[in-house]
């Protein structure tokens, strides 16, 4: 009985000491689970808010943290009764750490100033962060490792998932389907242009982006926000540099030089930065299979003025000239073509030359007003001039034969029957003359979890146009097409010559855009778990009279998980404003009542980091449909867009696009990515009868149903002075039609069942460093102000490929048409160095 009593009474003693620990448990849990929260603004030394800093507590067993957005604030829910060491960081800047403790339920304001590192850039890497917002953050040190033929930072967007190019020799892109003239391009938030007749890549010459000059890139292919409009497919926002000391880099190669300077006041209340490049791709042209005398030359020079009159004024200037030339005397042209059971050859026989010039001016004046902390007003000026002239006259006899297959035979291999012989003689006078200049206002005011944007902005646009050109082909003394003489004609069994591809215009067209938006972003949760954006896009042209209203929506959120996931959703409704080019036919004629191409997107994605290896890996998808309409139909021929000039059509886009990024290689970042598209549309034409009717929905120009892009970077030795860099691509080719579709719409449906060859293309690159900062030298040595010399060497085309890029269509006698290909470059090497001071 009395041991009974004892088992009982021990029971009790650790009963109550089980509940005396759970007391002590929920209490401890109590009090470490009571939050505060830290939120506030970092900037630069200038005030510039700084985006993508990491605010983080390194202290805990599970460190916490978050990111400043575009405005440069963020918000972060801690612990609190305990002491933290909260730190700032950002790989541009040098990093601050604060200790910190705060009471339950505190709010406590902290801004930040950074101050910029003073380092030399080792390598070339790759930042692809995607963000909130549906962007991707790229670094601008890549594109100048990229080696490519056309080189700049587009060059590094055609290796992002969603971006399609088949043209090496061109700096444009399609994205998930859309054509060249679908994609915005901003430099400090201006809206830049390209010249308008330009119709091959060897006309084309250098793009806007200066990549010396710039310090962030941001792509979006689709789902962008309300403030950036009005375009159906991406945007390209670019910012130049803040320079905060002297600095400068030149570079030279066969393919042209560079150079830029930068620097600022002791003050930094001045800053400037001034870009000069030369183009001259005579050394690729010259491998094209039409040979003559290339004398291409294009020339670029930018500044941009930076003067801060106090705290809450800037003024800034950026401005542009860009002079381009392309002068070519054809001579000889010889193609192979065909199956290994039916080759053909086409030789050419040229006289005559072509001369276009294409002068673009351009200049933005800003006034960037801060009155409080939370506001902010921007006003600009913007004027840009073109004068482009287009001449040629080229005469060509041609001769279409078999090919010899007869091994034992002495014609083996060469030109046996003949199955055409003829002569084209084209001729071109063009001439235009375009000013758009505008005046915008935008402005930003910054809460605590809320950002409010708003704008609107006045386009003036006067554009001179005068077209002059037409094609005449003759085959075997007879030409295609002919018609009977006048009647009353003494001979009327003669036949007169008719003009081909005949276009005239002399237009001169005056017109008002007003367009502008409003949007807000919300944060919601701790530590940004929760993103939305939501806004509005509205325009109006006087041209057509027409008045668009674009909402648009993004919602993102950060599930709490162990893996790193980021999921986003976007949805909305996006006009592109027919500018000159798509109210112009294929004649030459103006449609004053063409309306907005226009779609709905909606774009679904998710990113996952991850370790591997020891190393951050990041894999992104993005699932994607754009339901189209009021579409007009266009061809592409090379980098020339031709459009039909009618809201004819309706279509969708859909598709996929896979990345995954990462160092594959320790220090240095690759990328491998691939993409599925299907674009289709469905035209509605009036057929010979005069009825109205549909071709089904039939592939678009830019279908390219599978694209590949891997870029890789490697050290060859520990002390990483090689660097090698191979860049990769393959798709799938575009569908194509007659080229004279656009004249008669019955021959549309002819694209749903012919493709260019696929596009393949592997281009190599490697450099040796030569001279280091780490190189000793006396201060009365020119080498000491030298941060680096590099020297390259660039493969471009490494398997020599044969790509296609367009067809010749040569017409015989008895009505039938052969496609001639047009190929590209083939194999070729580039020799760089760089100097950087």
């Amino acid at each position: 009985m009395v041991k009974m009593e004892r088992i009982m009474r021990n029971i009790k003693h650790l009963l109550f000491s089980l509940n005396l620990l759970w007391c002590i448990s929920v209490f401890g849990q109590s009090a470490t689970s009571s939050k505060a929260l830290i939120y506030g603004k970092i900037s630069d030394l200038h005030g510039e808010p700084l985006e993508l800093v990491d605010v983080g507590v390194v202290n805990l067993l599970h460190p916490i943290g978050t990111t400043t957005n575009h405005e440069g604030y963020y918000r972060l829910e801690v612990p609190a009764g305990i002491d933290l060491m909260l730190r700032f960081s950002h790989p541009a800047f040098e990093n601050i750490s604060v200790k910190i403790r705060l009471n339950s339920g505190e709010e406590k304001r902290m801004n930040k100033s950074l101050t910029e590192k003073n380092i030399e850039l080792k390598g070339a890497t790759v930042t692809a962060t995607q963000k909130r917002n549906t962007f991707i953050s790229l670094d601008p040190m890549s594109a100048k490792q990229m080696p490519s033929v056309s080189g700049g930072v587009e060059a590094l967007i055609k290796s992002l998932p969603g971006v399609n190019s088949n043209n090496e020799l061109s700096s444009q892109y399609s994205v998930r389907g859309g054509n060249f003239d679908e994609n915005l391009i901003y430099v400090n938030d201006i809206e830049v242009y390209r010249p308008l007749l330009t119709r091959s890549g060897e006309q084309e010459g250098l793009s806007f982006a200066n990549v010396d000059l710039i310090s962030s890139i941001n792509f979006s292919s689709g789902g962008f926000e309300a403030k950036y409009g009005d375009k159906l497919s991406s945007v390209l926002d670019i910012q130049y540099k803040t320079p905060t000391k002297f600095a400068g880099s030149v570079s030279l190669s066969l393919l042209g030089a560079s150079l830029h300077l930068e620097g600022a006041t002791k003050s930094r209340n001045f800053t400037y930065l001034f870009g000069f490049r030369q183009k001259s791709n005579q050394y690729v042209l010259n491998a094209l299979q039409t040979k003559g005398s290339y004398k291409p030359s294009f020339t670029d020079m930018q500044a941009l003025f930076t003067y801060r009159i106090n705290k809450k004024n800037e003024l800034s200037f950026l401005g542009n000239i860009g002079l381009n030339s392309y002068k070519f005397t054809p001579e000889t042209r010889e193609t192979r073509f065909g199956t290994i059971y039916m080759p053909m050859v086409f030789k050419v026989y040229f006289e005559g030359h072509e001369v276009d010039k294409f002068q673009s001016y351009f200049g933005a004046l800003s006034w960037t007003n801060k009155p409080t902390e939370n506001l902010k007003n921007k006003f600009t000026l913007a004027a840009f001039r073109s004068f482009e002239n287009e001449s040629f006259d080229i005469l060509g006899e041609y001769w279409l034969s078999d090919v010899g297959m007869d091994a034992g035979s002495e014609d083996f291999g060469e030109a046996t029957y003949t199955k055409g012989i003829g002569a084209y003689l084209e001729h071109a006078r063009n001439r235009l003359d375009a000013i758009v200049s505008s005046f915008e206002y935008r402005g930003t005011y910054t809460m605590d979890n809320v950002i409010w944007q708003w704008g609107v902005k006045y386009q003036y646009e006067d554009i001179l146009d005068k077209l002059n050109e037409w094609r005449l082909v003759d085959s075997a003394d007879y030409s295609i097409p002919m018609k009977p003489l006048q009647p009353g004609n003494p001979h009327p069994d003669l036949y007169a010559p008719v003009l081909q591809e005949v276009y005239r215009a002399d237009h001169h067209t005056i017109s008002n855009r007003i367009n502008g938006f409003t949007q807000a972003s919300f944060d919601f949760g701790s530590n940004q778990k929760y993103v939305l954006s939501a806004g509005v896009r509205f325009s109006y042209w006087d041209f057509n009279h027409e008045v668009i209203v674009s909402p648009r929506l993004h919602f993102s959120f950060k599930p709490q998980t162990k893996a790193d996931l980021l999921f986003r959703f976007a949805a909305g409704h996006y006009a592109q404003p027919p500018f000159y080019r798509e109210i112009r036919d294929v004649y030459g004629e103006i449609h004053s009542d063409v309306r907005s191409q226009k779609s709905i997107h909606s774009v679904v994605g998710m990113d996952w980091s991850f370790l591997m290896w020891n190393r951050t890996f990041k894999f992104t998808t993005e699932l994607y449909y754009k339901y189209l309409y009021d579409l007009i139909p266009y061809e592409i021929d090379n980098i020339r867009v031709r459009y039909y000039a009618q809201n004819a059509s309706k279509g969708y886009a859909a598709g996929a696009d896979f990345r995954l990024n990462g160092e594959f290689v320790p220090g240095v970042e690759s990328w491998i990515g691939f993409s599925l598209l299907n674009t289709r549309e469905n035209i509605r034409y009036k057929n010979n009868k005069g009825e109205w009717t549909e071709t089904g929905f039939i592939p678009r120009p830019t279908d390219q149903l599978f694209s590949v892009n891997l870029f890789f970077q490697d050290y060859v030795t520990r002390r990483k002075n090689i660097k090698v860099y191979l860049n990769m691509v393959y798709a799938t080719g575009l569908p194509y039609g007659p080229d004279e579709s656009l004249k008669n719409p019955e021959l549309f449906s002819q694209r749903d069942s012919k493709r260019l060859p696929s596009y393949k293309r592997v281009d190599i690159g490697g450099s040796y460093l030569l001279l280091g900062n780490k190189a000793k030298f006396s201060r009365k040595n020119p080498l000491y102000y030298l941060k680096s010399v590099w020297i390259g060497l660039e493969i471009f085309n490494l398997f020599q490929m044969k790509n296609t890029i367009s067809y010749d269509w040569v017409t015989l006698l008895n009505g039938g048409q052969y496609a001639v290909p047009n190929q590209l470059t083939p194999r070729q090497i580039n020799v760089k160095l760089t100097v950087e001071f």
